[in-house]
């Protein structure tokens, strides 16, 4: 059993949460218990999410996408209320970590897709994601390897080399990074979300682009940060998977 406040400063400061300016307040967003003994993790949250977590007993719940965010309107709508009133009724606190989670070296959703696939990371890339090495393969591999650790196909934008050494990781909606990684010499871009100007820009470019899906791609990150406390802490854990496609 923990502390709360002591899990978040730990978290916060393991996470390094300062280097990232963030959409949304990273850490505690909501505050419950005291006193942690049960902590549920989950990607994004949600009024089922934190229902689930509740029943199970979590006094607190881990998500890398949090209830506030700079570009949502300040009212407790339906939504919001639904959400507040599941972890009220359980006394459970919320810590969200986007940013700082994406980009932590070892925790982090990319550096955990990336050794997924056997990719070592060589550096930053874009700020949160990595530049990353990997043995030689061709895109169907690399988008078979891809499926077998997300369990969901890919969509893939075949316009790179026919060997693909160096892949730029960027878990969740950064589609958009496509141009960059083509101009800092990368044979793929493996992200969550494409975005329609990839089409042509993977074409132009010769770069490919791996899209497995916003929530796919961001699973690992929650449950690697939701281990490490739990064995420092002494917590159980539990990781809540939702159904999300996109």
């Amino acid at each position: 059993m923990g502390r709360r406040d002591e899990i978040v400063a730990y978290a916060s400061q393991l996470l390094e949460v300062e280097r990232w300016p963030e959409f949304g307040p990273p850490g505690l967003q909501v505050v419950g218990a005291d006193e942690v003994s049960v902590l549920a993790c989950g990607v994004s949250s949600s009024r089922n999410l934190f229902e689930r977590a509740v029943e199970l007993g979590a006094e607190m719940v881990l998500v890398h996408h949090g209830l506030f965010w700079s570009n949502e309107p300040l009212v407790v709508d339906a939504r919001l209320r639904g959400r507040l009133e599941a972890l009220f009724r359980g006394n459970a606190s919320l810590v969200a970590y986007h940013l700082a989670l994406d980009a932590h070296p070892e925790l982090g959703n990319n550096a955990q897709l990336a050794a997924r696939i056997g990719a070592t990371p060589q550096g930053p890339f874009a700020g949160v994601g990595l530049g990353c090495s990997i043995a030689p393969l061709t895109v169907r591999e690399l988008a078979a390897r891809v499926r077998d650790v997300l369990q969901r196909d890919p969509l893939v934008l075949p316009y790179g080399p026919d060997r693909i050494e160096h892949v730029a990781i960027s878990t969740g909606a950064a589609g958009y990074e496509l141009i960059r990684a083509a101009h800092e010499g990368f044979d793929a871009l493996l992200t969550g979300e494409a975005e329609e100007p990839n089409h042509a820009a993977a074409q132009e470019l010769g770069i490919h682009l791996l899209a497995a899906g916003h929530h796919a791609t961001e699973r690992f990150g929650v449950q690697a940060l939701a281990a490490h406390l739990s064995e420092r802490f002494g917590l159980t854990w539990h990781y809540l998977e939702a159904d999300n496609p996109i």
